[in-house]
């Protein structure tokens, strides 16, 4: 008995050391919510949390202040029915850099084309290879987006595997799927989840993929020590994005990379010498065009 409750202790001392990978913080917002009954989106904020916290998305262990910090914010649009839901899926990711107490943000990304069914006290469930239901598989597809992201920016490549899981997810999403698949077509638009890991994935990107390794580790991480080294490395990796810009214009993942990093990178290249501000707007004027106003402001450091 005595070694059977010393057992039971260690394994809640594990647990509390060895947290899952992500710490998700939930918020639902019902603006135009008329018919159904709002306990329904208490109980999905819990089944979310619960969804996404509390299971195991990968084989590593991770300490509790490992956990990757995300948000995610849904906005129900539009009541199809009293159990069918349009939505918009704001989620963000974000990873610490070594020497500072700021992090920098990894993926901040508005998904427009969210459409699921949900019944209270329904459980989410992740399965390989399984489509149980469309909410589920968004949110499993962001997860490993979010994880392969995070390990990309940790070692060069290194989030391979979860982006072909990610992959997976929309492989197993069938055509008929009673919600909208617009969010899982290549032929329904140029930014939806197809085209997010179809350029992840795409031979003509992965130079940029080694650039987010170099942005992060030779750069960021390196800022505390010898920031015009580092922030030299940052340049060289902006150079790479400009010309894999050239190979695949319009590209969802550069502007993915620059809806995360926009502020980041402003403040960054304030501090650098006037050559430095001048072809850092230059670029990245032509890669997030429609920014480009914003990039003016780093004149002003």
């Amino acid at each position: 008995m005595k070694n059977i409750i010393h057992i039971f202790f260690i394994l809640l001392i594990s647990n509390a050391l060895f947290g899952q990978e992500l710490d998700f913080k939930i918020t639902i917002n019902t603006p135009k919510l008329q018919t159904v009954d709002p306990r329904v989106f208490d109980d999905l904020k819990g089944n979310l949390e619960n969804f996404l916290n509390n299971q195991k998305w990968t084989d590593h262990q991770y300490g509790l202040e490992e956990r990757i910090q995300c948000n995610i914010q849904l906005t129900i649009k539009e009541e199809l029915s009293a159990t069918r839901f349009k939505a918009d899926l704001n989620i963000q990711s974000a990873r610490p850099i070594y020497g500072a107490t700021d992090e920098t943000a990894l993926l901040t990304h508005n998904d427009k084309d969210v459409e699921f069914t949900y019944e209270q006290f329904q459980p989410l469930e992740y399965s390989n290879n399984v489509f149980n239901d469309n909410l589920s598989s968004i949110l499993s597809f962001y997860v490993y987006i979010i994880l392969g992201l995070d390990y990309d920016s940790f070692s060069p490549f290194g989030g391979e595997d979860y982006f072909q899981k990610a992959l997976d997810i929309l492989t197993t999403v069938p055509p008929n799927v009673t919600d909208n698949t617009r969010g899982w077509r290549p032929d329904k638009g140029i930014r939806n989840r197809y085209w997010i890991i179809e350029n992840i994935l795409a031979p003509r990107v992965k130079p940029m993929r080694q650039a987010f390794y170099d942005y992060h580790r030779i750069g960021l991480d390196e800022m505390h020590k010898d920031p015009e080294k580092a922030r030299g490395q940052i340049m060289k990796s902006l150079e790479t994005l400009e010309r894999v810009g050239k190979q695949y214009p319009n590209s969802q993942i550069m502007q993915m990379f620059f809806n995360a990093k926009r502020s980041e990178l402003v403040e960054i290249f304030k501090g650098g010498t006037r050559g430095e501000k001048t072809r850092a707007i230059q670029i990245m004027s032509k890669l997030d065009a429609a920014n480009a106003i914003e990039y003016r402001k780093i004149t002003k450091g």
